[in-house]
């Protein structure tokens, strides 16, 4: 610019950054390029926890039970086989043949409804290996083969099966979640070279966040599942803002300059519209359930490493497709909708009033929504194979509901006491602990036996007996029983056995071949009871409840358990009730507390972003409690229907909805509040609708589809609900969005701007002149005389002459208001002045 005593302006950071990513974008290309190869290597690194349990806070029930068994108990693997189609003498005649097999430790059957009933037997057999062994899953697979010709059907929680199910239908999910991507961006782009331009920046983004996940060392099954999906559906719009910005300046200037210029521009806009999106994740973080923080940041580090390839890579393929685009370009096939414009205008004083209605009858509803905590209560849509065995197992017998009781160890008789005070109780079925289990004719492992009772059990001379109790006396140091007499002195069936088979082993005790392979089978057998039911220092009881997994009688029982429990140990005894109904109980009470921060902390975190993004209190707080009422409107549906929701589904669903769906609400907000400025509120309304229309069927459409096909392809219940209630939730914020928030806009209109606190600083003044060709960049006051060539926001009191590219020029009133004058037929007027006497010229084009 030629402007007197003025050095040349400076390029500012924000175009330099951008002209250094267009012009060294081979460089990006490569690095990208090597990026990728390291992902889809390093995703193969990625642990993956498929327990929820695992997520429940360390210091919850639970989560101190499973660690206590963990260190304290080996658990062996177990497996339930239905056989159709036989006889109760046949099944009891293959429980013998499965018993008799080297790898089976046990194999629970009997003549009552849980193991036999309509021709059909469940066995439930335990191996001799612990259920992490990799020999458990060969064991399994033996006592497969031997059972082929049976008409049977296998039900185990060994190995990966659930996390295998779920890769296979989020496969599916992901191929046809690309196939309706690649529709929608065909619809509604302007040149069919686009779709390339979007579909590679995604899968870029895509196999950059799956990559990455190593990282974190072990994500959550939610997170591993649903990542992918969302993070499309999440971060689209940055894509298209910075696609629509090239578009939009390459009509004024070259390719090169116009990527420069949009990207310097997209990048403050699209982290801007990424704020609501990260800050509705972020009160995930703030879950006490652990899942909540891990979806959370996995889900973060996807939405940034999504900037970084729209901000990085996708300029250099902007650029690398652009003369295609303009050789590919078509007519757009998103429909304007001025209709929607017109009817927002005309109801404006009816519709805010009944939709605050709907929501707070949605409100109500939505606290009565029916939430559970385990998937027994659930149906998904989709059942896997493991789901239909289960199922027809549940359908064929009585089950029962099973949890582990921890007690403090080494008392056989107040064990002994408080398993006969449970069995008779009518919430248990059943129970099994080491001073119930019968060793043989009807004695107990723990009972305590002398001398000749034990000869006579395992059938070895007296002497022989006494010698070995005196041996354990002195081992014990029990020097008092060898005085007052060994014959007298009584030991616990299963101490002693133990003892006698470790004298066998150092060579004290011989036996012949016969007794010795009969001891030997016995010991087998006694140590897997003992490993499983007695640690070093707790012992472990299995309760087999007649009550259901999950309800208020269940977890009221639950806590009788402890009080029971502790009549025999003590008050201040270490006690704890572990299982699926203890989980469950757990979660209830964690959800209560994240409940309420989630709402809380998704709302103020995008209320905070809200108010310096409009610069108002009113508008904030407007569009919160239209989206707030969506998500009440959401969860009303469960309430309705009848139909029991997870738990996970809202507190994930609506931080998701709160951060994201938001982004409609800004887009329309933003715009409405631009416009008006220019026009009238009616002509504003019908320009915001139609301007934001196409941006939010792209990313609403995608949102939608996506979350539904999740929940209704995948037969996982916590994933199937988060998809069902995304899919739901959207569809219902983009008709608020387009039938609602127009109207609460232009009825709210004097709130915002009395609500207004934008700062004006009073900067220093410089006058400036200059003569010739002068590039003015700035907010100016003064006098110009000459021609005009640019983009222009400007009010000008004077005589107007210019052909107007695109806009308009709007007479004002003296107040600074639009004045509607419409144009005579015959002409098309672009613009109107007001001369010094408040006359009206037209402008003619």
């Amino acid at each position: 610019m030629n402007q007197q005593n003025q050095p040349e302006e400076k390029p500012s950071f924000m175009m330099k950054a951008s002209s250094f990513i267009v012009d060294k974008r081979n460089l990006f290309f490569l690095i990208f390029t090597i990026a990728i190869i390291f992902s889809l290597v390093a995703s193969k690194w990625v642990s993956v926890e498929n327990a929820l349990s695992a997520y429940l806070p360390s210091s919850s029930e639970t989560s101190v039970g499973l660690d206590r068994m963990e260190d304290q108990f080996v658990t062996y693997g177990t497996a339930k086989y239905m056989i159709a189609n036989i006889s109760y003498e046949d099944a009891e005649e293959l429980k013998d043949r499965i018993t008799d097999l080297d790898y089976v430790y046990m194999v629970m059957f009997d003549n009552t409804t849980e193991h036999y009933n309509d021709f059909s037997a469940l066995f439930t057999v335990t191996f001799i290996y612990g259920e992490k062994d990799d020999r458990c899953l060969e064991a399994m697979e033996k006592l497969n083969q031997e059972l082929e010709g049976y008409d049977l059907f296998v039900s185990t929680e060994l190995g990966d099966q659930a996390s295998e199910t779920i890769a296979k239908e989020m496969l599916s999910i992901t191929f046809y979640v690309a196939i309706i991507v690649l529709l929608v961006l065909i619809f509604t782009s302007d040149s069919y070279a686009e779709v390339p331009v979007m579909i590679m920046t995604f899968l870029t983004s895509a196999a950059l966040a799956s990559g990455t996940n190593f990282v974190l060392g072990t994500i959550s099954f939610v997170s591993d599942s649903v990542t992918i999906v969302l993070q499309l559906a999440l971060s689209v719009d940055y894509a298209v803002i910075l696609l629509n910005r090239f578009k939009d300046e390459r009509k004024r200037t070259d390719d090169r300059s116009a990527i420069i210029i949009a990207l310097s521009k997209a990048i403050p806009e699209i982290c801007s519209s990424s704020l609501t999106t990260i800050g509705g994740l972020v009160a995930m973080m703030f879950m006490q359930f652990g899942i909540g923080p891990d979806l959370a940041i996995v889900l973060i580090k996807a939405i940034l490493l999504s900037l970084l390839t729209v901000f990085l890579l996708m300029p250099g393929l902007i650029l690398l497709f652009s003369n295609l685009m303009v050789k590919t370009t078509h007519r757009s096939f998103v429909p304007k909708i001025p209709f929607v414009g017109r009817f927002a205008y005309a109801t404006r004083k009816v519709i805010p009033f009944l939709f605050v209605g709907l929501i707070l009858v949605a409100y109500y509803f939505s606290s009565k929504c029916p939430y559970v905590y385990g998937y027994s209560q659930i149906e998904t849509v989709k059942h896997s194979e493991k789901d239909i065995i289960d199922q027809l197992m549940d359908d064929t017998f009585s089950s029962s509901n099973m949890v582990a009781l921890v007690v403090p160890g080494n008392d056989y008789e107040k064990e002994a006491e408080l398993l006969k005070e449970l069995d008779q109780r009518p919430e248990v079925k059943s129970s099994m602990g080491l001073a119930n289990t019968e060793a043989m004719d009807g004695r107990m492992l723990t009972e305590k036996l002398n001398a000749r009772e034990f000869a006579e059990m395992v059938e070895v001379d007296t002497e022989m007996a006494e010698l070995l109790y005196a041996a354990y006396a002195i081992d014990d140091e029990n020097y008092a029983k060898l005085i007052s007499g060994i014959s007298t002195y009584k030991v616990p069936f299963i101490d002693m056995f133990l003892f006698l088979h470790q004298e066998i082993e150092e060579g004290y005790v011989t036996l012949d071949d016969e007794k010795q392979k009969t001891v030997d089978d016995a010991y087998t057998m006694i140590t897997i009871a003992k490993n499983q039911l007695q640690g070093e220092n707790f012992d472990r009881m299995l309760l087999y409840l007649t009550l259901p997994q999950e309800g208020e009688e269940t977890f009221a029982f639950l806590e009788e358990l402890h009080d029971i429990a502790k009549k025999y140990y003590g008050e201040d005894a270490d006690v704890l009730v572990v299982g699926e109904s203890t989980s469950q109980k757990d979660l209830k009470t964690t959800f209560t507390r994240d409940n309420t921060v989630v709402n809380v902390a998704s709302a103020l975190i995008v209320l905070v972003v809200l108010l310096f993004t409009f610069k108002s209190a009113g508008m904030p707080v407007l569009l919160i409690i239209v989206i707030e009422g969506c998500i009440w409107l959401n969860f009303s549906f469960p309430y309705l229907k009848q139909t029991n929701l997870f738990f996970m589904g809202y507190l994930i669903v609506s931080s998701i909805q709160m951060g994201a769906n938001i982004d409609y609400a800004i887009v329309v907000s933003s715009r409405y509040q631009e416009m008006k400025k220019e026009m009238s509120q009616k002509d504003a309304i019908i320009d915001t609708m139609n301007f934001a229309f196409p941006t939010i069927v792209t990313s609403g459409s995608m949102m939608v589809l996506a979350g539904t096909l999740i929940g209704r392809m995948t037969s996982e219940p916590c994933i199937s609900g988060i998809g069902e209630c995304l899919g739901r939730g959207t569809i219902i914020s983009i008709i608020a969005v387009l039938f609602a928030l127009p109207q609460i806009l232009l009825l709210g209109d004097k709130i915002i701007e009395k609500t207004s606190f934008d700062v004006k600083m009073n900067l220093p003044v410089a006058t400036q002149s200059a003569s010739g060709l002068v590039r003015v960049d700035g907010l100016v006051q003064g006098h110009i005389d000459g021609t005009v060539v640019g983009v222009m926001h400007a009010t000008i009191r004077g005589n107007v002459n210019v052909l107007m590219k695109a806009g308009n020029a709007v007479l004002l009133d003296d107040n600074g208001n639009p004045v509607i004058k419409e144009p005579p037929a015959e002409e098309t007027s672009v613009g109107e002045t007001l001369d010094e006497g408040g006359n009206t010229n037209e402008i003619q084009g």
